[in-house]
């Protein structure tokens, strides 16, 4: 008899229709309801990348591929899938109280996020933990997953890949950027370990793959009034050229897992605006999706835990 185990499988979330864009961005502001100007923003930038974020849907095709893998990889236990979202139904809470329902007794957990930060990965898990603690449900979490084989091999590949398609005369003047969502700057205060673990990325592709020169960047900031960790990626666009010259920029969001709103618009379309406003060449490799090297890395974390 094998047993069965949870597997909590967590995102942001996004809305599934024009008319979630309201609940699901007052969610995120604690409450509070974006502007008139703020909600035309965005119902304008979704409309850019086709109407609605691919997302949800990527999100739940990785789920059941993950799910697949371990119950392959696991002989003597099965793997039961819930997924849980920070900002709109179903809820972390929802998931779990499900496992509950389910008499699960203990499970594993893993947010759709690489790196490992207390305001990201960390909320999750708690919101998680303190549901699971209401049922006496056991959790195992794994924190983060952007150093494991598979998943650096997943973006030394498509590094690669791309830097073949650029004439190799052109790769001294190729640039890599490597970039993960940008949180409040007061992070640093508290020694959380998100920006040295893009860093670390970034010498690690960078030592792995075939290019020449990389630089580490921020995307996608909120806009809360306080500093958010920095440079921007557009910015940065504008200093590698100006003070380098560079022809050709790799854009690789390694902190995303998948093709949504931050990489479709702030990279496919913001950055692409600068980089045909500066006369250099935009390239930007396949994010992970459920590239099985990718599922693979989770699998290889989660084996570490449990």
């Amino acid at each position: 008899m094998s047993k069965k185990v949870g597997l909590l499988v967590m995102a942001y979330g996004t809305p599934y229709e024009e008319s979630d864009i309201v609940p699901y961005y007052t969610h995120i502001r604690h409450g509070r309801k974006p502007s008139e100007e703020q909600i035309e923003d965005l119902k304008g930038r979704y409309k850019a990348i086709g109407g609605i974020s691919p997302l949800a849907g990527t999100t739940q095709m990785q789920a059941e591929s993950l799910l697949g893998a371990l119950n392959d990889a696991y002989t003597d236990t099965e793997f039961k899938l819930y997924i849980g979202l920070k900002h709109i139904n179903p809820f972390i809470e929802d998931a779990v109280e499900q496992m509950n329902q389910d008499g699960i007794e203990e499970a594993v957990t893993i947010v759709l996020a690489p790196h490992y930060s207390n305001f990201s990965v960390g909320s999750y898990n708690k919101r998680a933990k303190e549901e699971a603690d209401k049922y006496g449900i056991k959790l195992y979490h794994v924190e983060q997953f952007y150093k494991e084989p598979s998943f650096i091999s997943y973006w030394t590949t498509k590094i690669n890949d791309t830097l073949q398609m650029i004439p190799e005369d052109s790769h001294e003047e190729t640039v890599l950027i490597v970039s993960a969502h940008s949180l409040p700057e007061k992070i640093k205060k508290a020694n959380d370990p998100y920006p040295d673990q893009l860093e670390e990325t970034a010498k690690i592709l960078s030592t792995e793959s075939n290019v020449k020169h990389v630089s580490v960047g921020w995307q996608s900031e909120g806009q809360t009034g306080e500093a958010w960790l920095g440079p921007d990626v557009q910015d940065l666009t504008r200093d590698l050229y100006n003070t380098h010259g560079y022809k050709h920029f790799i854009y690789t969001p390694v902190g995303f897992v998948c093709e949504h709103l931050e990489v479709l618009y702030d990279n496919d379309y913001e950055c692409k605006v600068v980089c045909d406003e500066l006369g250099v060449n935009y390239h930007r490799p396949p994010m992970p999706n459920t590239d099985p090297k990718f599922i693979e890395a989770m699998v290889e974390a989660i084996k570490k835990k449990f």
